[in-house]
C-alpha cells in the first residue's frame, strides 16, 4: 500500500511563502501523475495543480501565478511552492498520486494558515 506523507505546512502572514513536500513510500509500482489539492473550512476539496511524470503541469486559475508544482521522480516526491499567500489560501492541503495501474492515493493533509 502506497503511503504519502506531507510536510511543510504552518502559519504564515499574508504575502509570505511556504513550501510543501509529499513523499510517496512503499511504491511497488511506478507513480505517474501527482497533484496537490486543498480543502478550506466549509468548502469542497479543490484541485490546485498536477504534474505528470514527464513534468507537464496544469494549474487552477486561482493559484496559477503564485504556486509552482514540481517533482523528483527518483525520490517519488512532489513539491508545492506557494508565494504571495492570501488569507483565502487557508486550508488543509493534500497531495495525491496515481500509480501506473490507475490506483489513487492520498496524503493525510497538512494545515496551511495565512493570517491577514
Amino acid at each position: 500500500q502506497v503511503q504519502l506523507v506531507e510536510s511543510g505546512g504552518g502559519l504564515v502572514q499574508a504575502g509570505g511563502s511556504l513550501g510543501l513536500s509529499c513523499a510517496a513510500s512503499r511504491t511497488t509500482f511506478r507513480i505517474n501523475d501527482m497533484g496537490w489539492y486543498r480543502q478550506g473550512p466549509g468548502k469542497q476539496r479543490e484541485l490546485l495543480a498536477t504534474i505528470t511524470r514527464a513534468g507537464k503541469t496544469v494549474y487552477a486559475d486561482s493559484v496559477k501565478d503564485r504556486f509552482t508544482i514540481s517533482r523528483d521522480n527518483a525520490k517519488n516526491t512532489v513539491y508545492l511552492q506557494m508565494n504571495n499567500l492570501k488569507p483565502e489560501d487557508t486550508a488543509v492541503y493534500y497531495c495525491n498520486a496515481e500509480s501506473m495501474h490507475r490506483e489513487v492515493y492520498w496524503g493525510q493533509g497538512t494545515q496551511v494558515t495565512v493570517s491577514s
